[in-house]
């Protein structure tokens, strides 16, 4: 990882920022879609501080610079960012949040600006209170992006691939019946519609899938829905007869960049309805647009402002997170086979490193884990970078590895591999950490503690209503016990064919955490981890989707949740220290092998010597 000379770049957005009369301008990491993964001509705070990390805001003044971002970040941001820039680490004690920043720079009225694009109203509104109490001049939304003015001609073009149709037998339902679903919604709430904005809700909701942003598959795009009509902003000529056949006279196609402008009109001419009482006609309450929660301040304001307009939780991202029979089988189906493609990548690279001897960088390894992926069955691409790490690297949370600025894999040392992929009927995540030497004690212990989070996580039991911020404690306990713990979350929603990290549900400390509780369909990770600075880090990360189970009582008479497996991969043999395992972990261990064995091994019976010789032995009961 290199440090980026931003100098140049700040002289020119100050430059801009005095133009615009701004004392202060910020730059977010999301899109105009608040996506977490973003097109490259949308990575405008990488490019203004050098950071490349998916999560962080720079805020710059006319004198100072900062980058704030969470503790996946902080030891990549720390090498990333020159002497411009001043790191926040968020969470950290003493530490400002961003907003507290900005707003004590903007002390003596002055000036703070942002593209209303590109941060949500809700979030707007709160930065503008911080800033109002400070003593700060107004937060002033603009429509042009200053960053992407620095940027000028070295932008990268925005993406024009083209949108193709989810048949019904990996979606499960069709898109009709979603969008039935959704209309009740809207009534329950008597809305006039909902405008939606987030790209993974609009490709869910019309079983349509794009490739806009890199291994997400979603296309740049807008939805309104109303109580009678449904209409999709995109650019025409990403749509293939097929989409337009799939579509048919259902939804109507207006140009992407004309969403705003219609927008406008739709907020201004909502009428009030009227009512008939026998031969007296009395005034309705206005219905109301309904937008998410992470819409942007410039939809937001283009209809009227949080008075005009029904902020909320998006019902498509509530009922996308919860998946339909066909939806959870793909997930178990599309886990065997990834499974069976690491375990065959794990046998080759262990064989590579510690037989052979060869010299391997953690890209060519990444490569060589794509490569298997991409032979099986509705293999689309990655779900995200691959985290191919090894010894000091793997304590970077995040770390990306690039063809020439990455290290060779010591067989010594930690391997740490965090990967995924897109396929038809699934998407999958799954972090394993090996060692192809012989690990040291700490690292064994480590393990070990990490696993045992890994087993209370995937064995709890919990009644209808517990929320991800409940859970979290389960998978830190034996860290904590130790005076350990990691700085990431313990669990994100996964979506299904479509983005690896998906709202509204998790497990872990965020706020959004704790606003909905877990249902029986839910899919999400399971992945504690512990990091040494410069030395090592650990990572164990399996896929887990809730369910109803039965339990010998049903106080309150409420269902009850727990959770199935589906990541088929071994553990590490040689990083378990079977000292600090109780015998009910033993026993999960022992039939989680059995399982990953008995569901992978005819991958590779009879064709396969080395990976059936490797999974038999890392399965082996204990």
């Amino acid at each position: 990882m290199e440090t980026v000379n931003s100098s140049e770049r700040l002289m020119q957005l100050r430059h801009l920022m005095k133009e615009h009369k701004f004392d202060i301008y910020i730059v977010p990491s999301e899109d105009s879609h608040q996506s977490e993964y973003i097109a490259p001509c949308d990575a405008r705070r990488e490019h203004i501080c050098g950071f490349s990390g998916s999560a962080g805001t720079a805020v710059i003044t006319l004198e100072k610079a900062a980058l704030a971002t969470d503790g996946r970040y902080f030891n990549q941001a720390s090498k990333q960012l020159d002497s411009n820039w001043e790191l926040l680490k968020q969470g950290l004690e003493d530490v400002p949040t961003w907003q507290e920043w900005t707003a004590e720079q903007s002390e003596g009225g002055k000036v703070v600006g942002v593209d209303s694009t590109v941060i949500t109203a809700p979030d707007a509104r709160k930065l503008a209170e911080k800033i109002k109490k400070k003593g700060g001049g107004k937060l002033v939304g603009v429509e042009t992006n200053l960053v992407d003015q620095v940027w000028g001609k070295e932008r990268p073009p925005r993406p024009n691939e083209k949108v193709k149709v989810l048949d019904v037998q990996f979606s499960g339902k069709k898109f009709q019946e979603k969008l039935e679903d959704l209309r009740k919604e809207l009534e329950k709430k008597k809305s006039a519609g909902l405008i939606v904005s987030m790209l993974d809700e609009i490709a869910w909701i019309y079983n349509l899938r794009g490739n806009d942003i890199p291994y997400n598959p979603v296309f740049f795009s807008y939805a309104i829905i109303t109580p009678t009509t449904a209409t999709i902003y995109v650019d025409s000529s990403k749509l293939s007869p097929e989409v337009l056949n799939h579509l048919g006279d259902t939804v109507h196609i207006r140009p992407y960049s004309a969403i705003f402008d219609d927008v406008k009109v739709m907020g201004e001419s909502a009428q009030a309805e009227t009512t008939t009482n026998g031969d007296s006609k009395t005034a309705a309450p206005k219905r109301k647009f309904m937008i998410s929660t992470k819409a942007s301040w410039a939809l937001s304001l283009i209809l009227g402002g949080e008075d005009k307009v029904d902020e909320l939780r998006s019902p498509i991202g509530d009922a996308k997170a919860i998946k339909n029979k066909t939806e959870l089988e793909g997930m178990r189906q599309c886990h065997i086979r990834d499974g069976a493609a690491l375990s065959e990548y794990f046998a080759w690279l262990e064989e590579e490193l510690a037989i052979k001897e060869t010299k391997l960088d953690e890209v060519e390894a990444a490569d060589k884990l794509e490569q298997i992926r991409s032979k099986h069955q509705n293999f689309v691409g990655l779900s995200f970078d691959t985290i191919s790490s090894t010894g000091a690297n793997a304590a970077v949370i995040h770390y990306k590895p690039e063809p020439g600025n990455c290290s060779t894999i010591d067989p010594k040392a930690i391997y740490l591999c965090d990967s995924g992929a897109q396929y038809l009927d699934g998407t999958t995540d799954t972090t394993r950490t090996l060692h192809f030497g012989e690990p040291t004690e700490l690292e064994r212990k480590a393990y070990t503690l990490v696993l045992k989070g890994v087993i209370a996580l995937d064995t709890v039991v919990f009644p209808k209503g517990t929320n991800g911020l409940a859970l979290d404690t389960l998978a830190r306990q034996f860290l904590w016990a130790e005076g350990l713990d990691y700085r990431h979350g313990t669990g994100h929603g996964v979506g299904s064919y479509l983005n690896v990290h998906e709202g509204p549900i998790g497990v872990g400390t965020r706020v959004q955490y704790t606003e909905v509780a877990l249902s029986a369909g839910n899919v999400i990770s399971d992945e504690p981890g512990y990091y040494e600075d410069g030395n090592f880090g650990i990572r164990i990360e399996n896929i887990i989707m809730a369910k109803e189970v039965k339990t010998t009582h049903s106080f309150g008479e409420k269902p009850w949740l727990g959770f199935e497996h589906v990541t088929m991969v071994p553990m590490c043999r040689k990083l378990i220290d079977e000292k600090y395992l109780t015998p009910k972990e033993v026993t999960w261990l022992n039939n989680y092998h059995a399982e990953v064995l008995d569901k992978t091994k005819s991958y590779f019976e009879g064709r396969d010597e080395r990976t059936m010789k490797w999974l038999e032995r890392e399965t082996k009961s204990i």
